[in-house]
């Protein structure tokens, strides 16, 4: 009797365990009713998306795409670090099976204020199907603008870019976070940053909008601006100063000796230039101009030009 009692037994737990794991596979087979979601920011495509609502720019909103099964009734609410509902996005908007439906969270609160910097995450609810899904898609708020902590443009104090048709002058920065760096001319932006790194440098041609500006020196402002938008405040930038030439003589002074030979230094990055002394001119290259003086005495220019940039220089010729 006993016997028959344990073989019974055993049965029932075989058939129970064989009914659990059934019931379990047929759960897993069970589709989820949102068949996708997908978070945008502007046009980043990272898994963290940074977005700020105060930066007035495609990175100020944040989109949620919701797509599904059978249709329903969704309710979308953006909750912070703490799981503490922020925002309604949508109440009860009914959606349609396989179309794809399109929220948008400009970073605002129910309030009305600006979320506090920090990470949040949508939850969708759905009338129909009586769930609520948290979802693990995050959305970054971040409405600090950058620090430049330092920027400098080549060598020296003023340093001295001789400008040419590929040549370009180094600007180097630090930033407090990673960033786009961004170069201003007379509060117009003439450079953007492709990277965006902490520490990098961007360079500079001499030119606005492809064409060179004149010899002179410049006052150029650097800022930033970072993933989520913000931009460094003008009042905030740090200022970089670039002397622009295109041809130096050196010395700009001399005195010879009529028909005597003297050197000029020729400072430039063009491979070729003209030169003209008295009633004299020609074409060299290199940087040292060896000439001779006139053999009348008095008082000459030498211009020394090349793509219509000039230098000129006093010789003085005695007896």
């Amino acid at each position: 009797m006993r016997r028959v009692l344990t073989t019974v037994t055993l049965l029932g737990l075989l058939v129970a365990t064989a009914a659990a794991f059934a019931i379990t596979e047929h759960l897993k087979q069970i589709k989820s009713p949102l068949s996708a979601v997908a978070v945008s920011v502007g046009f980043e495509h990272s898994a963290s998306k940074v977005m700020s609502p105060v930066c007035g720019c495609p990175t100020g909103e944040a989109t949620i795409a919701v797509r599904l099964r059978h249709p329903d009734r969704v309710t979308l609410t953006i909750v912070d670090a703490s799981h503490h509902p922020v925002a309604t996005v949508a109440s009860g908007v009914r959606v349609l099976a396989h179309v794809q439906q399109t929220f948008t969270w400009k970073g605002h609160t129910d309030a009305g204020t600006v979320a506090p910097d920090g990470v949040y995450h949508p939850w969708v609810s759905l009338a129909h199907a009586r769930h609520k899904y948290r979802l693990a898609n995050r959305i970054v708020v971040d409405t600090k603008a950058p620090t430049v902590l330092s920027a400098t443009a080549g060598k020296g104090k003023e340093p001295v870019f001789f400008a040419a048709p590929g040549r370009t002058v180094a600007i180097r920065y630090s930033l407090s976070e990673p960033g786009h760096a961004l170069v201003y001319l007379g509060g117009r932006r003439i450079i953007k940053g492709r990277h965006t790194k902490q520490h990098a440098k961007v360079n500079w041609t001499g030119r606005v909008d492809g064409r060179p500006l004149p010899a002179g020196t410049y006052v150029l402002s650097v800022g930033a601006q970072d993933i989520a938008g913000n931009e460094t405040p003008a009042s905030r930038r740090k200022d970089v100063t670039v002397v622009v030439r295109y041809l130096q003589l050196v010395p700009g002074r001399l005195t010879v000796r009529a028909g005597r030979r003297f050197a000029v230094r020729v400072e430039t990055a063009a491979s070729r230039y003209t030169w003209r002394l008295g009633r004299r001119h020609g074409g060299r290259r290199g940087k040292t101009l060896h000439l001779r003086a006139p053999t009348t005495p008095g008082r000459y220019r030498l211009v020394v030009a090349e793509h219509g940039h000039a230098a000129t220089a006093v010789v003085r010729v005695r007896r």
